[in-house]
């Protein structure tokens, strides 16, 4: 029993599968194991990705975006992937030390359908494999090499109900905090916020790759 002012959750797959019933016949055949040249293209338009992976420290989901198509298929069942300049963190490719499994969202803009895509990663270094990812002469220090498990497409409800492409529904940066707010406020005024701010225009000219 629940307690009184509990609310009702779900904890067992047979409750689970109750509520929501039997996935559609579609929702099942739109899956296979490989790059369809149907799914490749989706890919190969793609600016943006979303890249989550599993380790001992927890969970993490990162960003990665370069010009349409920067995700190589290789063949059909293995994507290049390649790790530009960021933070240093390093938190995905610590992960995939621990834990190879990835799994990775495709956007394309003004499109409603994603991509996911589920596999297996492991670090290349080889140079010759990083220069072929150059952009103004700068390599990745890494790519990431994704053996396909899985992949299938998501349908649009999610972008349409969000209305995420709506030029209307974009929300002006001004209105939210700046991250140099952000990093002043949570280092407790040891970050400059404002000479953060001042630099970060410049600094993600010259950084960029």
């Amino acid at each position: 029993m629940h307690a009184e002012n509990e609310p009702l959750s779900i904890s067992d797959m047979a409750a689970l599968e109750q509520l929501y019933g039997v996935p559609a016949a579609a929702s099942i055949s739109k899956e296979v194991d490989y790059l369809h040249p149907h799914y490749r293209a989706f890919i190969e338009a793609s600016p943006f990705l979303a890249l989550a992976t599993s380790g001992p420290g927890g969970l993490d989901v990162s960003p990665r975006g370069d010009p349409r198509g920067f995700v190589e298929v290789r063949d059909e069942k293995t994507l290049l992937l390649p790790d530009r300049r960021g933070n240093n963190r390093i938190d995905s490719l610590r992960n995939i030390i621990a834990d190879p499994r990835v799994a990775m969202m495709f956007m394309i803009p003004g499109v409603g359908e994603t991509l996911r895509v589920n596999g297996r990663a492991r670090i290349l270094i080889d140079p010759a494999v990083l220069d072929r990812f150059a952009i103004d002469g700068k390599p990745p220090r890494s790519v990431l090499e994704i053996h396909v498990d899985a992949v299938f497409f998501q349908c649009s409800r999610a972008i349409l109900r969000s209305r995420l492409w709506d030029a209307e529904e974009h929300v002006a940066r001004s209105s939210l905090p700046s991250l140099g707010t952000i990093l002043q406020d949570l280092s407790r005024q040891e970050i400059d916020g404002k000479q953060y701010d001042q630099d970060l225009p410049e600094r993600l000219k010259t950084s960029i790759y």
